[in-house]
């Protein structure tokens, strides 16, 4: 058995990942253009500045995607190269650019599902306060007009913003991504509440701009996601409360980014020590936030394991010693795309894509001049077989975009993680479709059948 017909096979990137280029035709500075060139916040003291200088490269990257027959690529638009202050005058050549893209990937039959903002604020903004100013949510808003107005033509496909926990939480309190901040209790609910009213007007100035009915998502991180160890319906319930908890880290939780846009609420804090740090929420901001959204993107890499405690509660179940994990530390469990897409569905209700999930692996150019990532190979047969579970089950999974295309500018570990299914040399920039792409490519062509046969499709 296949997957449904309509299914979408693809690939997703980041702007400041990939793209290079950092100071051309007129782009501003965002705050991970400041942040890397800082001794110290990057490993091997890398940045983003030429990346896999995709920019100039983007007929050769949809070229490999067209041979890898990739259906669909979800992309983000760089805030500071359409705005260099993030409002005002616009960048023309910013907006060609990603004309050139869109235009280029419908030659090819590829659908653009276009990300608003994957993490690169413009640094201007960011001097006038950055997300602890409520002003950033119509800036943000006039960005996204001006982009949908200029692509929304040829472009269905929106998703707001992605994984407010990074650049919020990691950004903003935790200090490791940029701009390295480790703002107080008070200033982050605030800059979360912000980055929410953001999303908010984001959805109305698309509804308002498109051209052709317009498609809208969301893509919080599925960071906190606890999958249960048996089919007890105790561990089963046990996890579920555990995943929409809003508990010790308020900002990493599912719930505080997703039920104030699904159920136009935040999650109850009554028995939370943080209640007084919140800021004031009114019915009109609720009512912006809460804007009707198509879909959840849920990003997926793993999850934890539990089961009731017999008093109500969700343990976290120890991995066993030596434990399989990609190279980035992060635990390898499958269940992870049945349990999440399962949990968030019966929550609120929306279509679900996986937006992102793949591995960081150790991998290099063999002998035979080629890259054999047997290891990616089984991670993704593993995690698909486990989607394909969810959707036979009517769980409305629409899509599933592999993170990533190509190596990339992995934040602040540098060019020390390999999340391609594409090899990348930073040095000459050099592109080798690895195995895996190759696998990837008979998945998609039979649908997904090659995972469902027995063998490993390759």
């Amino acid at each position: 058995m296949e997957f449904p017909k309509d299914f979408i096979w693809g690939v997703a990137s980041s702007a400041y990942q990939i793209e290079g280029s950092y100071k051309s035709e007129g782009k501003g500075l965002s705050v991970w253009d400041t942040y890397t060139h800082e001794q110290g916040n990057i490993s091997d003291l890398e940045t983003g500045d030429i990346a896999c200088d995709n920019y100039r490269l983007l007929d050769k990257d949809v070229e490999i995607m067209s041979a890898l027959k990739i259906q669909a690529y979800r992309f983000s638009v760089s805030w500071p190269r359409i705005l260099p202050e993030g409002y005002g005058k616009i960048n023309e050549k910013g907006l060609d650019h990603y004309d050139r893209l869109v235009d280029k990937l419908l030659e090819k039959n590829i659908t653009p599902y276009i990300t608003l903002f994957h993490w690169d604020f413009p640094y201007e903004l960011y001097l006038k306060g950055g997300w602890l100013n409520r002003d950033v949510a119509k800036y943000f808003a006039e960005y996204v007009n001006i982009v949908v107005n200029r692509l929304s033509d040829r472009v269905k496909y929106w998703i707001t913003e992605n994984e407010p926990q990074c650049y919020i939480g990691a950004a903003l309190q935790d200090g490791n991504h940029a701009p390295g901040l480790s703002l107080g209790k008070k200033d982050i609910f605030l800059a979360a509440h912000h980055s929410l009213l953001a999303h908010g007007h984001a959805v109305t100035a698309i509804r308002g701009a498109a051209k052709q009915p317009p498609v809208i998502g969301y893509a919080p991180a599925s960071w906190y996601l606890w999958s249960p160890i048996s089919d007890d319906p105790a561990d089963i319930e046990a996890c579920r409360a555990k995943t929409f908890a809003a508990g010790e880290d308020p900002i990493g939780a599912t719930s505080w980014w997703l039920d104030p846009v699904c159920l136009g609420k935040y999650p109850d804090t009554s028995m939370y020590q943080y209640k007084e740090y919140l800021p004031k929420v009114t019915d009109y901001d609720m009512k912006i936030i809460s804007q009707p959204i198509d879909f959840i993107g849920m990003n997926v890499y793993q999850t934890y394991r539990g089961k009731a405690d017999g008093q109500g509660q969700c343990v976290t179940v120890k991995e066993e010693p030596g434990y399989a994990h990609t190279d980035a530390g992060w635990s390898v469990t499958p269940e992870a795309l049945y349990w999440g897409p399962k949990f968030y569905e019966a929550r609120y209700h929306k279509k679900l894509y996986i937006t992102e999930n793949g591995i960081s692996n150790q991998d290099w150019v063999c002998l035979d001049g080629n890259i054999h990532d047997y290891q990616r190979i089984d991670f993704l047969h593993r995690y698909l077989l486990q989607l394909h579970r969810a959707i036979s089950e009517g769980i409305p999974v629409e899509g599933y975009f592999h993170w990533t295309l190509t190596d990339n500018f992995e934040w602040a570990t540098g060019y020390s993680n390999r999340f391609g299914i594409v090899y990348i040399d930073f040095i000459n920039q050099d592109r080798i479709i690895k195995d895996s792409g190759v696998w990837y490519r008979r998945v998609i062509e039979s649908n997904g059948g090659t995972l469902l046969s027995g063998s490993d499709g390759f």
